[in-house]
């Protein structure tokens, strides 16, 4: 498991400027990722994902989104994600630490 600590600076630092986390809050550029743990890929209402995005139906959990993390391209090919990834295992497992208090 990683650190939500730091897991949330690297949030701040990557991630802010497109998503927020907050129940209340509203999408930005990406969507809103707060509970994101369990739920399922393209279904967060009043986002407009790609259809790519929604056909993937993947469940949320530690595993796929550290695959997505890493390579977002490669998980979802066609995603409208400028993100190319997070490279370093450790800031992964510590940004997943951070979304997984997200409830």
């Amino acid at each position: 498991m990683g650190d939500p600590i730091n897991g949330k600076k690297l949030f701040i630092k990557m991630c802010a400027s497109c998503h927020t986390t907050e129940k209340s809050d509203k999408h930005k550029i990406g969507p809103n990722l707060h509970g994101i743990i369990g739920k399922i890929s393209g279904t967060a209402p009043g986002f407009n994902f790609t259809e790519t995005m929604k056909e993937k139906a993947v469940v949320w959990d530690e595993k796929s989104l550290n695959d997505y993390l890493e390579f977002p391209k490669k998980f979802v090919p066609g995603t409208k994600k400028a993100f190319h990834g997070i490279k370093k295992a450790e800031d992964r497992r510590d940004l997943i630490a951070f979304l997984a208090t997200l409830k």
